[in-house]
């Protein structure tokens, strides 16, 4: 009997809304429970656009999850336990607890599966996102088509009142059409531009 460990692994699907990250990770655990496998999903429980209980894609795709808030939960799931496949939807949303959570899992072998944006409204990396490119094994970023003019889009535009929201407007305002709409480089629009490092004199 072989008992050799088993290597766990991280993939990420990332973009930004609308470009099918929850229907991209419905689609592969829906592959994976063909296959016989036992899965757990869990998402943000704030997230109930469509559901409480499932992740729901735009285009009404949906699969059984746990709505979580303590990102502990995870760990102490009996469905993690005895699940060999870990999916993670609106992963931007959880503290960056999440990370260690994530990097238990793949210790333990499991297969963790994980969907949410890389930039929040404002053009930044959003929460847990960036550590977690940095160690993923696979990486899929998906656009979305710019609601202006149709080309690719890599921006998320929340708009309120049909304006641009401000850069310093709270950074988590769980919506959907009514909120955000895809763009791209040229179409996206805020009122200040992002600061992603210092100025350094080098010598």
């Amino acid at each position: 009997m072989n008992n050799a460990p088993v290597a766990g692994s991280l993939e990420i699907i990332c973009g930004p809304m609308f470009s099918g990250k929850s229907e991209e990770l419905i689609r592969r655990l829906r592959r994976i429970i063909i296959a016989r496998q036992d899965v757990a999903v869990f998402k943000y429980n704030l997230d109930t656009r469509y559901s409480i209980n499932n992740v729901v894609s735009h285009n009404g795709s949906k699969i059984h999850a746990q709505p979580i808030e303590n990102v502990d939960a995870i760990i102490n799931s009996p469905h993690t336990i005895a699940a060999s496949v870990i999916g993670i939807d609106e992963v931007q949303f959880f503290p960056q607890e999440i990370i260690e959570v994530i990097c238990t899992l793949i210790s333990q072998g499991k297969r963790v599966i994980v969907a949410g944006l890389d930039l929040d409204f404002r053009g930044i990396p959003f929460g847990p996102i960036p550590m977690l490119l940095a160690i993923a094994d696979h990486v899929t970023k998906l656009q979305a088509i710019c609601c202006h003019c149709g080309k690719d889009a890599h921006f998320t535009q929340r708009l309120v009142n049909n304006v641009p929201a401000r850069f310093d407007d709270p950074i988590i305002l769980i919506g959907a059409q009514e909120s955000y709409q895809a763009r791209c480089r040229l179409c996206y629009t805020i009122d200040k531009t992002p600061i992603f490092y210092e100025k350094q004199n080098i010598l």
